[in-house]
């Protein structure tokens, strides 16, 4: 077991947890974006970043593995300037606000991102990009995808069916079903579990 201090509060967690991990336990609340427990931790999206006593930049505590005598800050201000950063930027790729009762809402919203934010690097963004609602149980949004992974991962790893993928790169990333014939012609299964992880509502089950 390691004893880890995190935001001034001292807990005891086993010697493979995470930072994240550590910081639930003391009840600190990291915001997290392309995590999702379910699925093996992939720190991709540097929203979960974290100051580290020693550690020369902020690290992502998702991915992060606590050590005995560990400090943490969950609130360190370069960290949570580079994560603000990182949400905003989110934020200004997508053609409008994410709903409400979204995950990405409610992450934006921790930094005071509201409703009504304009995002501080206005420019191009995911219009125009075709819609999927061919398929009978799932419908697929591709403007609002955030490339996050977390719907390729759940495939993979929770339901083992394989049938999304990651295709392109930097602001043209977005998310395909099959060979990129969609879902209804993929091998999906129809088991939910790509709407249940997005957060932003791009996949959802429809009625």
């Amino acid at each position: 077991m390691a004893n880890v201090t995190i935001d001034g509060i001292e807990v005891e967690v086993a010697d493979d947890a995470t930072v994240l991990e550590a910081a639930r336990a003391a009840g600190c609340d990291v915001p997290t974006l392309c995590f999702d427990d379910r699925q093996d931790p992939f720190g991709a999206c540097r929203v979960c970043l974290v100051g580290i006593e020693g550690a020369r930049a902020p690290l992502p505590s998702c991915t992060t593995i606590v050590r005995d005598g560990m400090v943490v800050d969950t609130r360190d201000e370069r960290a949570r300037r580079i994560a603000s950063n990182v949400v905003d930027l989110v934020l200004s790729e997508l053609p409008h606000a994410p709903d409400p009762d979204t995950e990405l809402a409610r992450v934006a919203a921790g930094f005071g991102f509201g409703a009504g934010h304009s995002p501080r690097w206005p420019g191009a963004t995911h219009v125009g990009l075709e819609a999927e609602r061919n398929h009978p149980y799932l419908a697929f949004d591709h403007d609002m995808c955030i490339s996050c992974g977390r719907c390729v991962r759940a495939c993979d790893e929770v339901q083992g069916t394989f049938a999304l993928a990651t295709v392109g790169r930097g602001f043209t990333a977005n998310v395909v079903a099959g060979l990129d014939q969609g879902f209804r012609d993929s091998v999906c299964v129809s088991c939910g579990a790509c709407a249940d992880t997005c957060p932003t509502h791009a996949i959802w089950e429809v009625a």
